[in-house]
């Protein structure tokens, strides 16, 4: 897959007891991702299954994912964090087809 980026989606699932704190690094590494040339990065965590995480994040290449994914950042956080989550940790390639957002003001 050399060359072509696209959406990188990353699933994580948290031992037991430990979602919060799984919670807690991915907030802390989601943000290098940007370091290494990606546009966007997000983190959801599942509101039926509290251990179940997805990290996206928006590569232009996969060449920066792989320097991200594989960098001393990444590989801290899963020498440091390797008890919070299940091993077997697989990411999967996807296209954006359509996005949208939208800005709405609180009224008082």
């Amino acid at each position: 897959m050399a060359g072509k980026g696209g959406t990188v989606q990353i699933p994580w699932y948290a031992t037991g007891l430990r979602g919060d704190a799984l919670q807690a690094a991915l907030a802390k590494i989601a943000p290098s991702a940007l370091n290494y040339g990606a546009t966007t990065y997000t983190v959801t965590r599942q509101r039926d299954d509290r251990y179940k995480f997805l990290l996206t994040a928006d590569f232009p290449t996969y060449e920066g994912f792989t320097e991200w994914w594989e960098g001393p950042e990444f590989r801290n956080f899963r020498i440091h964090n390797a008890g919070l989550f299940q091993l077997g940790v697989l990411y999967s390639w996807a296209d954006k087809i359509v996005t949208g957002s939208a800005s709405y003001a609180e009224s008082a």
